[in-house]
């Protein structure tokens, strides 16, 4: 198998700010009408897509897969006289991978601007030492307010200005939180043949905003099983203690344990490692501590719980402008889905 390239590059760079998904869901509508059934936008904008099971269980056994196709984004707030953009934030981001970044805010066209703060000479010594705040950050347009506004406008979002390109055996670029599982999700739909149990592929909105979309679509989907696809920090980097690693590139797919949001059922754990082995697919052990993903609401929204669990991809650089990932951890984990949706009406999910 080898990674479709273009296919990412294009699903990377789309815009896609929480609560403006609107461009990633047409694009991604595009790829995978072909090889689904059924097709359904919900209320919030989750695109929820459907392939029909061989098999109707009294049980109802449908399994939702969630990919949040949201990035982390801004929103105009306020322009300046002088046509500074102030904004606000969509999402968890570092002040400090920001600075000096080009951004497009998505107005009546898309318009570039490069985000600036006090140059750090003309800063005071109290300045320099505090931690840079949103507040410290604005955009430059290179236009006059009178010039910006014919263009933006309070409440448009605002998106990293960022091409996905290779790295040796990696790839790097904005927004692999999430697109990556975005890619996965489409790859894996792509090459899926015959399944036991109706798929419920769910491209989610408002994750990085609190998980939001995926908790209405737990909700109405009322699925048995469920997992998430998401990333997962490496910190296989320099300057971190062995015992602080989580998952590292190059290792395979992950397979989540548990993170600050939730602790994944162990059936869903074992049922995937078990696919894993049978099948020779690289895969590594994912628990840490802090953050979430929608894994948690895909666990607690169905009627009476959902036995849920997660696949990861390992990404460095989580929520900067440009992250990392490895190629052969991509198609591990799209290798895993694909077998795994195909074989889950082979294991016990009794209590035992």
């Amino acid at each position: 198998m080898q990674l479709n390239f273009p296919l990412f590059k294009k699903i990377s760079e789309t815009p896609g700010a929480p609560g403006f998904e609107q461009r990633i869901r047409k694009l991604i509508i595009a790829e995978i009408q072909s090889f689904v059934d059924q097709i359904e936008i919900d209320n919030m904008g989750n695109l929820v897509a459907i392939k029909q099971g061989t098999q109707k269980s009294r049980d109802e056994r449908k399994i939702l897969i969630a990919a949040h196709m949201d990035e982390l984004g801004l929103i105009v707030k306020y322009i300046d006289p002088d046509g500074f953009i102030r904004f606000h934030t969509l999402g968890g981001f570092d002040p400090r991978s920001i600075i000096g970044q080009r951004v497009i805010i998505h107005g009546k066209q898309d318009i570039i601007g490069v985000i600036g703060i006090k140059p750090i000479h003309f800063m005071s010594e109290e300045e320099r030492k505090r931690p840079v705040e949103i507040a410290d950050l604005y955009i430059d347009l290179g236009r006059s307010q009178q010039e910006a506004m014919k263009y933006i406008s309070i409440g448009d979002p605002i998106t990293r200005e960022r091409s996905l390109i290779e790295l040796g055996n990696c790839i790097t670029g904005k927004s692999l939180d999430n697109r990556t599982g975005v890619f996965v999700l489409i790859e894996t739909l792509r090459g899926l043949k015959d399944v036991p149990y109706d798929v419920y592929a769910v491209f989610t909105v408002q994750e990085e905003v609190g998980l939001r979309g995926a908790q209405v679509a737990a909700h109405h989907i009322n699925p048995y099983f469920s997992l998430a696809l998401d990333t997962s920090t490496s910190l296989d980097m320099p300057n971190v203690q062995p015992h602080e690693k989580i998952v590292k590139l190059g290792e395979g797919a992950g397979i989540k344990l548990m993170d600050s949001q939730s602790i994944c059922d162990y059936r869903m754990v074992d049922y995937l490692k078990t696919i894993a082995i049978q099948h020779h697919i690289t895969w590594q052990a994912d628990i840490k501590s802090v953050g979430g993903t929608d894994t948690a609401p895909l666990q607690r929204m169905p009627k009476k719980g959902g036995i849920a669990g997660a696949l990861t991809i390992p990404i460095r650089y989580a929520h900067q402008v440009v992250e990392v990932i490895h190629q052969a951890d991509v198609l591990a984990t799209i290798q895993l889905l694909q077998k795994a949706l195909s074989s889950l009406d082979t294991y016990d999910w009794s209590h035992a």
